[in-house]
């Protein structure tokens, strides 16, 4: 029996783990479920998996949910705050963390979970898009499995030479490059003059996937995507020219590897998040994750074509973050993040996001990021100069 922390359990990662963790219950128990303020989602999740603890970042909705558990008859333990989520992330009573909250919030206590050498899921890409060279430091230091849960990482994990070391076991087995598949959002046959107009309700309905609004903006814009060259940089020890992103509008195939002998490995799959969730739990062994089998007489076709830089320069600014090195990457995702939420709330137009994460950029001295104090110190200057550039 594993016991597992879930970060960010009321999200659609952290509704997905549950769903798998209900499959098996012989397998696995809950230690602990964290949130930011979704108090009835919280309940339900208590009442059905009886945590040890539950953790909300919001002081008032961690005192409304305590109250709804006690008059539920409850044991689970109510705790608010940053210092919590970072105290569940490091227990000792659990074995698996999932990383799953979205956005900057998730990095420290991801960042606690690997220096108490757990077993990571991660799903939160900010971990690595912002400290990629100290998380991996602290991963390999304290002897913790990290496996990516992000549908496209988790294909290139299962398509690459099984070993032992993270970031370096297919040194020497052929590897010459990664691709990253991605569907294009729902304006990938837009005309650029087109998306101008195009609004937050447009851009959060996903064709293929159900994310949260956040997510969903960023796979519109496709920083989703340039934050998963990123990412992998840093799980698999690529250089960006080895990581390339391929328009696939069905989401059947998650990603590929390329070896020098011609062969091209590709992990398939239903678009379910249920999948990469099973894999990673499991590994390295397999789990029923709930999700149907694929059906390719009933897919029919798959389609590819070129990620345009042009058409998406969000993906372009990632790549620009990542070979300039540093704090770029922390200063790319707050901004980003920023940007985001200013187009949600319709304080700025859809081809504005680029805008002020490219000037953003331009602007602020990127540091080495060598510390975690300086990295956050940068996405904090970041997220102050996104806010004057928006306003």
């Amino acid at each position: 029996m594993q016991a597992v922390t879930l970060l960010g359990s009321t999200g659609s990662i952290g509704v997905s783990t549950l769903n798998v963790l209900a499959q098996h219950p012989e397998k696995y128990s809950v230690y602990a479920l964290t949130a930011n303020r979704s108090v009835d989602s919280m309940f339900e999740q208590c009442q059905q998996f009886s945590p040890s603890i539950a953790v909300m970042l919001d002081d008032t909705s961690a005192e409304q949910l305590s109250q709804k558990l006690r008059a539920a008859g409850s044991e689970t333990e109510v705790l608010s705050g940053d210092k919590a989520l970072v105290d569940v992330a490091e227990s000792d009573k659990a074995d698996y963390v999932m990383a799953a909250i979205v956005g900057a919030a998730g990095l420290l206590p991801t960042l606690a979970a690997a220096r108490a050498g757990k077993h990571i899921l991660l799903a939160n890409k900010e971990a690595l898009v912002m400290s990629g060279g100290l998380f991996m430091k602290e991963v390999e230091a304290n002897g913790a499995t990290l496996l990516p849960v992000d549908s496209e990482h988790n294909a290139i994990w299962q398509c690459l030479p099984v070993g032992n070391q993270q970031q370096h076991h297919f040194e020497g087995k052929g590897v010459r490059r990664i691709i990253l598949t991605a569907s294009g959002g729902p304006f990938r046959d837009y005309n650029l003059a087109d998306l101008e107009n195009v609004t937050p309700e447009q851009a959060v309905a996903h064709p293929n996937w159900s994310m949260g609004k956040k997510i969903s903006v960023d796979s519109a814009t496709m920083m989703n995507k340039g934050l998963e060259v990123i990412e992998a940089h840093w799980l698999f020890g690529l250089a960006a020219e080895q990581i390339e992103v391929l328009l696939h509008r069905q989401s059947i195939i998650h990603s590929m590897v390329d070896y020098v002998d011609g062969s091209v490995l590709a992990q398939m799959g239903n678009p379910d998040m249920r999948t990469p969730i099973a894999n990673a739990l499991a590994w390295p062994n397999r789990i029923d994750s709930g999700v149907a089998p694929l059906d390719l007489a009933t897919v029919g076709r798959l389609d590819f074509s070129v990620a345009d830089h042009h058409h998406f320069p969000c993906l372009a600014l990632a790549y620009q973050a990542l070979e300039a090195g540093g704090t770029s990457t922390a200063i790319l995702n707050a901004a980003n993040e920023i940007a985001v939420e200013a187009f949600l709330n319709k304080h700025i137009r859809f081809t504005q996001i680029a805008k002020v994460i490219e000037k953003v950029l331009a602007e602020i001295t990127a540091n080495k990021g060598d510390t975690l104090e300086q990295v956050l110190a940068d996405d904090l200057q970041a997220r102050e100069l996104a806010l004057d550039i928006i306003a």
